[in-house]
């Protein structure tokens, strides 16, 4: 079905070594479009992964260990990727820190609102927020050259919703956890910051859109699956698989009169 092809298109992801980078990484790569992989500079490596699903589909990879909030590590990115590929037709801005309860639950700030740490606060701010801003800034400037561009920004039904606290309540825990401020503030731009971009570029070739993916099954515990489930009207959570068609979808020119949209995949979440 060639409305949904993405084939040689160029697409530079952020966040690409998570659960859903990688995702969609393979989906675009197996539907042929050329990657450009960006992740954190601690730590993380994708080479193996890259060399992995390049070989995999034969598409080319390219891949970017980074801070995002950094400028000069983004430019340098971002022209050397239009220096191999010579073009960058598809951002997908996934990057951003969140507190996962369903893999890093030890870490996550045991602390209501009133006594959320500052630190944590501006860290935040710097990457979910500050580092979007730097990565789109860049590639717009591209896409304008080209004349052509489309944009995916990564919200959260926390975007939409507030959360609900009883999602984080076990009752092995003698303390509440909380879905943190900081995650929940940040992602809040982003449904707005996607309508703003496709207001003032829609005359320009360029098209902006929002997905809004939820609960994504991930190393979960049973009891944090039960919460969940009781609490989707789907009755579950979501298999990564499932995120696959709505990426391709707007990525594609199937979505070719969407721009400042949101498209929600969250079983229901937002619904009741």
């Amino acid at each position: 079905m060639n409305e949904f092809s993405v084939e040689n298109k160029v697409a530079f992801i952020t966040g690409a070594n998570g659960l859903i980078g990688r995702e969609v990484a393979d989906v675009f790569a197996s539907a042929s479009a050329n990657l450009i992989l960006l992740d954190s500079a601690k730590g993380v490596n994708l080479d193996n992964y890259a060399k992995k699903i390049s070989k995999k589909y034969l598409v080319r990879v390219k891949v970017f260990n980074v801070d995002i909030t950094d400028v000069e590590q983004i430019d340098k990115a971002v022209l050397e990727s239009v220096a191999d590929f010579g073009k960058i037709d598809i951002l997908i801005n996934l990057a951003a820190i969140d507190a996962k309860f369903d893999e890093n639950i030890d870490e996550i700030p045991k602390t209501a609102f009133e006594d959320f740490p500052m630190d944590l606060w501006n860290k935040s701010i710097d990457v979910n927020m500050t580092g979007t801003f730097v990565v789109t800034q860049r590639i717009v400037r591209q896409m304008l050259k080209q004349k052509s561009g489309n944009i995916i920004n990564v919200a959260s039904t926390y975007s939409l919703v507030s959360p609900n606290q009883n999602l984080y309540k076990f009752n092995d825990s003698n303390d509440q956890l909380f879905k943190p401020i900081d995650y929940v503030a940040t992602k809040s731009m982003i449904p707005n910051f996607t309508r703003y971009l496709a207001t003032f570029y829609g005359g320009r070739g360029i098209r902006v859109n929002t997905i809004v993916p939820h609960g994504v099954l991930n190393n979960a515990s049973d009891e944090f699956i039960e919460n969940f489930s009781k609490l989707s009207p789907l009755g579950r959570m979501c298999n990564k698989e499932e995120l696959r068609g709505p990426f391709l979808f707007l990525a594609s020119s199937a979505s070719s009169y969407m721009t400042g949209s949101t498209l929600v995949i969250d079983g229901g979440w937002t619904a009741w």
